[in-house]
């Protein structure tokens, strides 16, 4: 006898699953917890199959009659619903899997992987950051829907804040994006192929630094003047000394420095190269990690933050520093003391110029060549970290100094 609602809804729970049925092969599964499940019985090449259509009361006995004869006209036509209901939910869950957001996601934790080539975690966060300015236009669409219309509409989005760098490199991490959606087969081809030229260029500006000896010894005075965060001063006064990257000063951690042995070993994760990079302390710089140690104790950051010693000091004080001591952005940055050495070390023409690239951490693209120019070169890198510190205690007093051509090679 066919099944009433009043039936189904007066139904009580028993201890194991019961079924209420209907007609056509459709019936309701009662289970213990209460709940009452329309399913539907039928059989394909002799071969009995379950359909499930759907939970009571959502599912009306009106509408899961309906859902019924549906799925046996689909039968009769010598399909299988079951099997096509499996099928939608792989492709939902592809759908979500595909996303812009998703596989934008999945790059960068793919590019962080990438052994020696691998991004270092500024890189990942700050490739997140300009990817995420694309997920409320494209982040939800699935990526083989997206068209170069919809990629350009987004990046213009940026461009019209003023913002034309971060617009341009946007464009290009999409367009990494798509390309890896391309290498793992969920793509054809890159939306954003066409769309050079489409974007404002920006200005290109190169990092503030100033690298005459007499102003670098101004800079120096100034530093040691500064009043503000006696942490952010500590910084400001080793900079000019190690001359790593901003990055690399901000997240030096304590477990990284041997002052007895004065070096400092910066892991591969943290350096731009993804390479070990260690740098030799001089004596003034050995002073100052020791003065910091009292301020900042003896494990964690060297150079936390202010609100907590969980995170390094913030991207920008550094530069901020530098503003309110009266640089501006085109004249001096975090950055430019990296510029400062390498320009006043080879206008010296003490030492030789793959020791002082070393010392900055330049990249080499033969890895034998490599290889050998870190041991050859270590000895008068040193030798170079002390005679550099000098010569800044030098500037520091005010001393005028007349570059002096020798051999490369050291005092």
């Amino acid at each position: 006898m066919a099944l009433t609602d009043t039936a189904v809804r007066n139904a009580k729970p028993a201890e194991r699953d019961y079924k209420l049925a209907d007609s056509g092969g459709l019936f309701v599964l009662v289970t213990p917890a209460g709940g009452k499940l329309w399913r539907l019985k039928f059989r394909i090449d002799g071969k009995e199959r379950k359909l499930s259509l759907g939970r009571y009361p959502d599912v009306s006995l009106s509408e899961a009659r309906k859902r019924r004869d549906e799925a046996r006209k689909h039968i009769a036509l010598g399909g299988d619903p079951a099997r096509e209901k499996q099928r939608e939910k792989i492709r939902a869950k592809l759908s979500v899997d595909n996303t812009f957001a998703a596989i934008a996601t999945e790059y960068c934790a793919k590019r962080q992987r990438d052994g020696e080539k691998g991004w270092a975690q500024s890189t990942v966060v700050r490739t997140k950051s300009l990817l995420t300015r694309l997920n409320a236009s494209i982040g939800r669409l699935p990526i083989g829907e997206i068209e170069p219309a919809d990629v350009l509409a987004a990046v213009r989005k940026i461009e019209a804040r003023g913002k034309l760098e971060s617009a341009r490199r946007t464009l290009q991490l999409a367009s990494l994006v798509f390309r890896y959606a391309i290498a793992t087969a969920r793509l054809t081809s890159d939306p954003t192929r066409d769309l050079r030229g489409a974007l404002t260029s920006p200005t290109v500006t190169h990092y503030g630094a100033i690298t005459d000896a007499k102003r670098v010894g101004e800079l120096l005075r100034s530093i040691d003047d500064y009043d503000g965060s006696g942490i952010t001063k500590l910084a400001l006064q080793l900079a000019p000394h190690v001359f790593v990257r901003p990055g690399e000063l901000r997240h030096a951690d304590w477990s990284e420095i041997n002052l007895d042995s004065a070096i400092w070993a910066i892991p591969a994760g943290r350096t731009k190269m993804r390479k070990p990079h260690h740098v030799p302390l001089s004596r003034q710089a050995v002073a100052l990690f020791r003065e910091i140690h009292q301020a900042t104790g003896t494990t964690g950051y060297v150079f936390p933050s202010v609100r907590t010693r969980t995170r390094p000091m913030s991207e920008n004080t550094l530069n901020g520093a530098l503003r309110r001591l009266g640089y501006a952005s085109d004249e001096m940055t975090a950055h430019g003391f990296r510029a400062m050495a390498s320009t006043l070390l080879n206008e010296s023409g003490k030492w030789h110029p793959d020791a002082i690239e070393r010392a900055l951490a330049h990249g080499d693209g033969d890895k034998v060549r490599a290889a050998y120019h870190r041991g050859a070169h270590w000895d008068e890198r040193v030798a170079m970290a002390q005679w550099w510190s000098d010569h800044l205690d030098m500037l520091r007093k005010g001393a005028e100094i007349v570059p002096i051509r020798s051999k490369a090679g050291g005092d």
